[in-house]
């Protein structure tokens, strides 16, 4: 009879980026359990609103994730939008998805490499990251920042594109994506990569979706959801589908986020298109008074902003259910009966953010 042995695993780890925590019930080398532990990081930013003014809490939000700082920020403004029934204009609305875009290219770039170093392939880990860092000139150079990004405030954004910068960006786009176009065929037909990916941490299209799985985890398990399709801030009138994977496993996964590079670049190409000249932001009068549930499109999957409002500069309440705290109970599952040198791989799969998942 196997003896069993309960090890932690983490909240600090030499391959994982985030601190998150398990407590491994181990039968010899296989993973028959895994109990996370949430709590490690606590800044206590929800309850910020209480002493941040709307517009203030813009700032706030942007911060409770830095690599997808941008789509947060959004969402709590399209929250509080909705809430005071401001109407966005259209050009502030396409500069949006262009900047949300944009995060999510340097996003899976940036897990892509993480990936790469997690089973030891170092060159493909500093490739991709030296592709990310182009695009992050590229925000730079439209926003100010590389990785807060600071653009968007409640009825519009502060930040315009002229068309000669959106041009000269376009054509910086095409020449990144051959690079990109590279990285992508290893990861996609090197048998390194297929021999730590293919068949490991199987998660059943019935599983994750019972489980609340979002995202390109839920997606990598052959369910065609994206929130982009339900059409906020302009996403409707762009032609795109969800990019789904079936067999549901680690390769899967990764082939969701090699595929939605590609995607995002088109996206950006059809928002440079759709670009009419008008105004960026409207002015915002009043205190907001209501409450709303925003969803958007992460890269990591969907994120719910719920803001409660009462007629002051303070929201009352605001909530937030981040990509990676839904992932987490599918996460438990793709672990069972896995073998514990899998673990940090696992992990991964899910691009875990546990500054978003506990605030």
């Amino acid at each position: 009879m196997s003896k069993r042995t309960v090890i932690p695993f983490g909240p600090q780890h030499p391959v994982l980026p985030e601190p998150i925590h398990l407590d491994l019930v181990l039968e010899d080398e296989k993973v028959v359990e895994a109990i996370p532990s949430i709590g490690f990081i606590h800044r206590g930013l929800e309850k910020l609103v209480e002493k941040k003014d709307f517009n203030e809490y813009v700032y706030v939000a942007e911060r409770i994730c830095g690599i997808c700082s941008f789509i947060h920020g959004m969402t709590y403004c399209m929250a509080v939008e909705e809430i005071m029934k401001v109407d966005v204009p259209a050009r502030a609305q396409h500069l949006r998805i262009f900047w949300s875009e944009l995060s999510r290219i340097h996003s899976h770039l940036l897990w892509l490499g993480l990936m790469a170093d997690a089973f030891g392939f170092e060159s493909l880990f500093m490739q991709s990251w030296r592709i990310r860092e182009k695009f992050l000139d590229i925000i730079e150079e439209t926003s100010g920042g590389r990785v807060i990004f600071g653009s968007c405030k409640v009825g519009g954004v502060r930040k315009n594109v002229e068309s000669s910068a959106m041009n000269a960006i376009l054509e910086k786009i095409s020449r990144y994506e051959k690079d990109i176009m590279e990285v992508s065929s290893v990861f996609m037909n090197d048998s390194t990569v297929k021999k730590r990916l293919c068949g490991v941490g199987v998660i059943r299209q019935k599983d994750a979706f019972e489980l609340g799985a979002v995202g390109p985890t839920l997606r990598g398990s052959g369910i065609s959801s994206d929130t982009r399709k339900i059409g906020y801030s302009s996403y409707g009138e762009y032609n795109f589908e969800p990019v789904i994977e079936k067999d549901g496993d680690s390769y899967s996964r990764c082939m969701v986020r090699v595929r939605e590079l590609r995607q995002s670049i088109d996206l950006i190409r059809q928002t440079a298109g759709k670009l009419k000249d008008g105004p960026i932001e409207v002015p915002v009068k009043g205190f907001p008074n209501g409450e709303f549930f925003a969803r958007t499109e992460q890269p990591r999957g969907e994120v719910i902003y719920y803001a409660k409002a009462n007629g002051s500069k303070f929201l009352q309440r605001m909530r937030v259910r981040t990509p990676t705290f839904a992932n987490i109970p599918a996460l438990v599952r793709m672990l069972q009966n896995s073998s514990l040198a899998d673990v940090p791989v696992l992990i991964l799969t899910i691009d875990p953010c546990i500054s978003c998942t506990e605030r």
